[in-house]
């Protein structure tokens, strides 16, 4: 007969935060204008590197291939083809597709899953967060990160020229 229980000393961990508690989660933003910035950043990764690459360009020709850990997921936000604030009419200003792109993956993506496994794991401790672009674009996802998500203000990485550590 088939036993369907493991032995104690080889069940897993259920799919979850708790299950991953070891791993960082990266998350990389910037602009078309600071590439070569995160590509650098990129190659210093580990291969097994988890999070998320955003990086804002005015128009389609500027997308191109970026080199990054598998496991991270890469995302070209084209503001030629977004608008500006919901229902306006305007266009997408620069930075806007990346602060809102950042605030909504960070509110799904680093936060923990219930009040049971925040205890278990600080999801939001483990990550790590380089911000880069224009200034309003990254104050605004600096104090969303730190404020809102209780992100160490250590754990984001910002230009020391916009004085946004505390």
């Amino acid at each position: 007969m088939i036993s369907t229980t493991a032995a104690p000393s080889t069940r897993r961990a259920p799919h979850s935060p708790a299950g991953h508690a070891h791993r960082v989660t990266h998350l990389v933003a910037g602009t078309f204008a600071e590439l070569p910035e995160i590509e650098a950043l990129l190659a210093t990764l580990p291969m097994c590197a988890t999070g998320r690459v955003f990086v804002e360009v005015d128009t389609a020709d500027q997308v191109g291939m970026l080199s990054a850990p598998s496991r991270m997921v890469v995302s070209w936000l084209v503001r030629a083809e977004r608008s500006g604030a919901p229902g306006s009419g305007r266009a997408c200003a620069p930075g806007q597709a990346l602060s809102r792109a950042v605030q909504a993956w960070s509110a799904e993506m680093l936060c923990a899953e219930s009040e049971e496994t925040a205890d278990l794991t600080d999801t939001v401790a483990a990550a790590r967060v380089w911000l880069a672009g224009p200034f309003t674009a990254v104050a605004d996802c600096f104090d969303y990160l730190t404020e809102s998500l209780n992100l160490p203000a250590t754990a984001v990485d910002t230009p020391a020229r916009f004085g946004l550590r505390r």
